[in-house]
């Protein structure tokens, strides 16, 4: 038949696609010697966490920041319009230990329920330059964090994007689904970054100067979303030039996973909404990656089914799958997530199915931002 001809071809394309994305950009990060910084920094940080009802999380997590082995680094508390015992557990924290600021923010009209105000006001009250964020319910891996994240600054480098994953749970597909996301989301954006397209961070695991904040007047253009405060901002202000990535194995953050597939989709539907916001060439490029993905699946499930020409269909998946099980393969060795590798092509599948979803619902509806 011509029409599954043509989707023969369609799919020798899309395979064409993939294998380009799989081995050359994101081949860039996956095959490459991880970069170990052995110089021993003397730079100053301000360690930033933003939290909202984040009681039970900081009791939990802030242990592992305080005792982070650094010769000079604050930690800036922002409690952002809190009901629970947020503010009294950063209060007891910053009574004993000295370098502990917080910033109690209150809430204006004006920025109602955006994150970006608060992290704004704790920005402003810092006192050093080099500004490290994370999550109130993130752990680092190790005591080393600040010494690996900050050491990759120097005189071009205002921007340092980390990986911050989710810890593992035991016989949970949902975790899995979640590591694969987050793995796969990593890969993306890592690479991106190693080829001199930077175009997104996340706010689990992110460094940036003080001054390059202001050199782009903060939040300020993308103000009125009220999510992005780290992927649109690194989106605007990341160059070549500027941005290096850490992913050595001390560097890493661990957060807590959500439980449930409803609160994830929630989680994630705010996540994709921001992608609609980012440079047009990095749109393109996305676009391109993740359509092809999908249509792969598709198409070879659709000739598969129909029986069209069976060896060659074979063949095509064949040559995507090795390249996909490579890219992946050494990039969750790098980041720590080997437990995926096998399973990761049907991870992948339900993956492309959730974003499908997630993409329709933002179509519907706009997602609700923060907490």
């Amino acid at each position: 038949m011509i029409i599954l001809d043509i989707a023969l071809y369609a799919l020798v394309v899309v395979v064409l696609i993939q294998v380009f994305f799989h081995l050359y950009i994101l081949g860039t990060f996956a095959f490459s010697k991880t970069q170990h910084i052995n110089k021993n920094s003397k730079t100053p940080v301000s360690v930033i966490i933003c939290a909202k009802n984040e009681a039970e999380n900081l009791k939990a997590f802030l242990p592992s920041i305080v005792n982070q082995e650094y010769h000079n680094f604050e930690i800036v508390l922002i409690n952002d319009n809190s009901y629970d015992e947020t503010l009294d557990i950063m209060e007891g924290f910053s009574k004993n230990y000295k370098n502990i600021k917080i910033v109690n923010a209150v809430p204006v009209e004006t920025f109602w329920g955006n994150k970006k105000y608060p992290l704004t006001l704790g920005i402003k009250a810092a006192t050093h330059n080099v500004l490290l964020f994370t999550d109130a319910d993130c752990k680092p891996v190790s005591k080393y964090w600040i010494k690996e994240m900050v050491s990759n600054f120097d005189i071009e480098t205002s921007i340092v994007l980390g990986y911050g994953g989710y810890m593992k749970v035991k016989n949970s597909i949902l975790n899995k689904l979640i590591r694969f996301e987050t793995l796969s989301a990593a890969t993306s954006y890592l690479s991106f970054a190693k080829i001199g397209i930077p175009y997104m961070g996340v706010g689990r695991n992110l460094a940036y100067t003080k001054t390059q904040f202001f050199k782009v007047n903060g939040f300020m253009k993308h103000m009125r979303i009220r999510s992005g405060d780290d992927d649109l901002f690194i989106n605007e202000a990341a160059t070549r030039k500027n941005t290096r990535i850490c992913v050595t194995k001390n560097s890493f953050t661990l957060s807590n996973p959500k439980t449930s597939f409803k609160n994830w989709f929630r989680q994630k539907r705010r996540h994709v909404s921001t992608a609609n916001h980012y440079k047009l060439n990095h749109k393109v490029l996305l676009t391109l990656f993740y359509s092809s993905s999908f249509l792969f699946w598709v198409l070879a499930i659709a000739l598969l089914g129909f029986g069209h020409k069976p060896i060659y269909i074979g063949i095509l998946v064949f040559i995507r799958c090795i390249a996909f099980l490579f890219t992946y393969g050494y990039s969750a060795k790098k980041l720590n997530e080997k437990d995926l590798i096998m399973i990761s092509p049907f991870l992948e599948i339900f993956l492309i199915i959730f974003q499908l979803a997630i993409f329709i619902n933002n179509i519907i509806s706009k997602p609700n931002h923060w907490k």
